[in-house]
């Protein structure tokens, strides 16, 4: 039994969806991906978390080649919704269809937790980066709404927690070494979050991650570039 972390996998199997513009070790990511998934999923116990961005599929109907490949490895996979995934859709739509098309393996994080085993709960939301600097009533109605899902996914788990360490897990980073959105940050320390784990950064960005230990959390960013398209276990 272990538990593994992966970030914008940005898989493409229904659309030539070139990502090298973020650098020449993008080349062939695909194959890499599912080699080293592959590698780590060995068990039906196993535990996979994708930080957003999974498929650049455009529909529910697009990503079925994807969603099938990830459900023939063995364990459990959990998606969180990124700013790519245009296919996602409510959750009991999305269940409705993995129903329809044999898809048993893959769940999602949406306002809700999941326990990973008895010392253990995994929470999270998609995030968002708020400028401050540009306000508008669009963004702050966005960002308000990521706040209050991580709120709902950290109370949801805290009746729960009895001890047990709280894992998040974002899409967007909400920490870099300039900065810090202090909404998700002290939501976080609120609820004694250990550790948060990020993508969203890649190429040359990935140089104003933030990894470490900062306010009593641990982040760490797990974009797929970031970690050499492997996973990074975070527990047996």
């Amino acid at each position: 039994m272990a538990l593994y972390i992966i970030g914008d996998t940005h898989f493409s199997s229904d659309r030539d969806k070139p990502m090298d513009v973020f650098g020449g070790k993008w080349l062939g990511y695909d194959q890499k991906l599912m080699d080293s998934i592959g590698e780590c999923m060995k068990s039906d116990d196993d535990v996979l978390v994708i930080c957003g961005d999974f498929s650049w599929g455009m529909n529910l109907a697009d990503t079925l080649p994807d969603f099938r490949r990830l459900d023939s490895f063995p364990g459990k996979k959990i998606l969180l919704k990124g700013n790519h995934d245009y296919w996602w859709e409510t959750v009991a739509k999305m269940n409705r269809f993995f129903d329809d098309n044999g898809i048993t393996t893959i769940e999602f994080l949406h306002n809700n937790f999941f326990e990973y085993n008895s010392k253990i709960l995994l929470c999270g939301t998609r995030g968002w980066m708020y400028d401050n600097s540009k306000p508008s009533s669009a963004e702050d109605k966005v960002f308000k709404r990521e706040v209050m899902r991580l709120r709902q996914s950290l109370e949801a788990a805290s009746s729960y927690a009895d001890g047990r360490e709280i894992l998040c897990f974002l899409h967007y980073p909400p920490v870099c070494r300039d900065y810090e959105i202090s909404a998700f940050t002290d939501v976080m320390k609120e609820f004694n979050v250990r550790l948060c784990c990020y993508g969203h950064l890649h190429g040359e960005s990935i140089r104003n991650a933030f990894t470490g230990m900062r306010g009593g959390i641990e982040y760490k960013l797990v974009s797929a570039d970031a970690v050499d398209f492997v996973p990074v276990k975070l527990s047996e």
